[in-house]
């Protein structure tokens, strides 16, 4: 099992910039893969990022392509999600989350976090 903490959330301007956090506890985190997801009021979570547990494969929705860059540091069992030329239809809560095998499926991961909130002022 693996409980999973995020952090980095909070207010930016369009075209700025954050990284997102998410630490996780337990001896087991390299070998999870990892993934983001975000969700606003009233629309179902989605699908932002994943990484595999070595780090080499990576995913992203076509919506954060090129502005956002998932990473990780096994050495210190946390994820990471470094935003750039946010957007206001970034704003969001962000989830970290686990699991067996690397997905853009919602129903894949097994460990959620509890959201850090990213809201983009335009």
């Amino acid at each position: 099992q693996v409980q999973l903490v995020e952090s980095g959330g909070g207010l930016v301007q369009a075209g700025g910039s954050l990284r997102l956090s998410c630490a996780a506890s337990g001896r087991t985190f390299s070998t999870y893969d990892m993934g983001w997801f975000r969700q606003t009021p009233g629309k179902e979570r989605e699908f932002v990022a994943a990484i595999s547990w070595s780090g080499i494969t990576t995913y992203y929705a076509d919506s954060v392509k090129g502005r956002f860059t998932i990473s990780r540091d096994n050495a210190k069992n946390t994820e990471y999600l470094q935003m750039n030329s946010l957007k206001p239809e970034d704003t969001a809560v962000y989830y970290c989350a686990a699991a067996r095998g690397l997905s853009r499926s919602r129903s894949a991961y097994a460990y959620w976090g509890r959201g850090t909130q990213v809201t983009v002022s335009s």
